[in-house]
């Protein structure tokens, strides 16, 4: 029987989007569900200001009236004119280990792809750097972490067989809090300290004292991500947005900001509790219960997840990453964490990786991102 694709152009269709995963992943045991509130946010053009400088197409795949794929295509124009490429996205794409059902997807997304003058197809790669990206290739037995991947051994095989190959790699790293700060690390940070008596670490008790600082962390971001495969610059709005997603789920103590005798950030560091279990137990729902599930599961997980860190190029090289992650390493201490999930890095970002590596941090999971040509 033929596949039919159907472009998702309505709210029913939009819900069996978000819905299917949770079917395909049934047998899963180690998929978490999304948020569901949070996919409706998501993917809305009027809420989700990303839409706003892309073009985007939702599909889904259907056999015999049945639902048996999902894949969404994304144009950035803003990241294409800033590094001069013509590149289309996929992403977000679920199917059964079905090459027949996977291919017509992509064939849509390519045929789509072609029409807009885009020269290659890449992904998965939603609209930026800290949407979910790549398909897991290593670390399946795993638990999953949030705003990752999560997919069974089968989907790089059928990108494989679809024609597409290595764009590159990311990879993740567990990291052991340590019983005792090592020696070296303690040096470092007393000889940062003096060298930089004019800079201050803050921490914070409360998201209200924490709320005033986004902003600035953002700014950060976009001057300090530039170079950073699929990174695209925050908008205010967009800042918001990622805000009102993420901010809830943070323990304060994890936020780490360092500022100057004027107040300005110049480094930070956000991790937050691992709540997989949480929301595996709330099935994706915050309500009537499901936030009481997030929120014991934060309080009982020993993993600690890093979500975004940046250093200012002008204040890059002089300790303040050890700065940041004795301080952090200590909060973690003090909440009875035992490992740190150091979330996706470039695999070419070899200085980070070192000071991982320095830390007794090994590699437990990659991500590939594929690529073909149209």
């Amino acid at each position: 029987m033929t596949v039919e694709i159907v472009e998702v152009t309505t709210r029913a269709l939009l819900r069996r989007f978000i819905h299917l995963p949770a079917q395909i992943h049934k047998s899963h045991t180690n998929w978490v569900p999304p948020i569901y509130m949070d996919e409706w946010t998501y993917f809305n053009p009027k809420k989700n200001r990303a839409f706003d400088h892309c073009d985007t197409i939702l599909l889904l795949a259907f056999r015999n009236k049945k639902c048996v794929g999902r894949c969404m295509g994304i144009i950035s124009h803003e990241y294409n004119k800033e590094h001069k490429e013509n590149h289309a996205r996929f992403a977000y794409m679920e199917t059964w280990d079905e090459s027949e059902v996977f291919d017509a997807l992509i064939d849509y997304i390519s045929r789509w792809g072609r029409a807009h003058g885009m020269d290659k197809l890449v992904g998965p790669l939603a609209f930026s750097d800290k949407d979910p990206q790549g398909f897991l290739i290593e670390g399946f037995d795993k638990p999953v972490v949030i705003a990752t991947n999560c997919n069974f051994p089968y989907m790089p095989e059928l990108a494989g067989g679809c024609g597409f190959t290595k764009k590159v790699d990311c990879v993740v790293y567990q990291i052991p809090v340590p019983a005792e700060i090592p020696e070296f690390y303690t040096k470092i940070a007393g000889r940062a300290k003096q060298q930089n008596n004019n800079l201050r670490v803050l921490e914070f008790s409360s998201r209200r004292k924490l709320k005033p600082f986004i902003k600035p962390v953002f700014e950060l971001i976009n001057v300090t991500f530039v170079d950073i495969y699929g990174f695209i610059p925050f908008t205010e709005q967009e800042m918001n947005d990622f805000a009102n997603r993420y901010l809830f789920l943070i323990d304060p103590r994890f936020v780490k900001v360092i500022v100057t005798a004027q107040d300005e950030v110049v480094a930070f560091v956000i991790a937050m509790d691992d709540i997989s279990q949480g929301i595996r137990k709330s099935k994706g729902y915050l309500f009537p219960i499901g936030f009481i599930h997030i929120l014991r599961a934060a309080k009982k997980s020993n993993q600690l997840n890093l979500l975004l860190g940046a250093i200012h190029p002008d204040f890059q090289g002089k300790g303040l990453d050890v700065l940041l992650g004795m301080s952090l390493i200590q909060s973690a201490k003090k909440s009875g964490k035992t490992t740190i999930d150091s979330h996706l890095e470039l695999e070419y970002n070899t200085k980070v990786r070192a000071e991982m590596e320095k830390m007794g941090g090994k590699v437990y999971k990659r991500f590939r991102i594929f690529q073909k040509e149209l």
